[in-house]
């Protein structure tokens, strides 16, 4: 769906015809998990529960047995040699990772962490679908709780996402990943800035 689109749903409730129900369902659940992570603005914190809620929300609605619950298959993610975790390791890696969020959050450069939040997520892969949403979701959520402006991913540069996240999945290597997200932070700064200056013109 194009901007104007997802606007027209969110704001005026109007379906865009001949489009998929998919594409619907996942932009009003989108929305939902968006509002959500708002609403942590003032908290400063990420629990599992508010990532399982966090994917409640976006998946509620395309299929509600597997939204905010861990995946029970094995995974193989087009593209990436990668072996992601068996189903049976995810309750352990999960809270391990909720942990990490816990221990090391003051101890980052808030966009490090938000990065490596994002890339420990998506390595693990806990639900069946909708990862990388809750992922991109999450860094977002740990960036604007900080003060950092959220950093948008557009589809010039998905190709590099995906292989910067691919190299930390095999190798450990995060610095271009995070570089990236913090060029895209810059971005979005760019932006707010260009549209004030638009605003205080007019």
């Amino acid at each position: 769906m194009t901007e104007m689109e997802t606007k027209i749903l969110l704001e005026d409730g109007l379906t865009v015809g001949g489009k998929p129900l998919r594409d619907t369902l996942e932009a009003v659940g989108h929305s939902l998990a968006y509002d959500y992570m708002f609403s942590l603005l003032k908290e400063r914190r990420i629990t599992v529960e508010d990532i399982k809620q966090l994917h409640y929300l976006f998946f509620k609605n395309i299929d509600e047995s597997c939204a905010g619950v861990w995946r029970d298959k094995n995974i193989i993610v087009t593209g990436s040699d990668y072996e992601f975790p068996a189903p049976d390791e995810l309750e352990i890696l999960m809270a391990e990772l909720g942990q990490w969020n816990e221990s090391e959050r003051g101890n980052m450069h808030p966009v490090r962490f938000a990065a490596m939040l994002h890339l420990k997520f998506v390595t693990i892969h806990p639900y069946i679908d909708g990862n990388g949403r809750v992922a991109r979701l999450l860094m977002n959520t740990a960036l604007i709780q900080d003060g950092y402006m959220l950093a948008v991913i557009p589809p010039v540069l998905r190709h590099d996402y995906m292989t910067y996240i691919r190299i930390y999945q095999m190798k450990g290597e995060s610095a271009l990943f995070c570089d990236l997200i913090a060029d895209r932070i810059l971005e979005s700064e760019k932006e707010i800035m260009r549209l004030l200056k638009i605003s205080k013109n007019i």
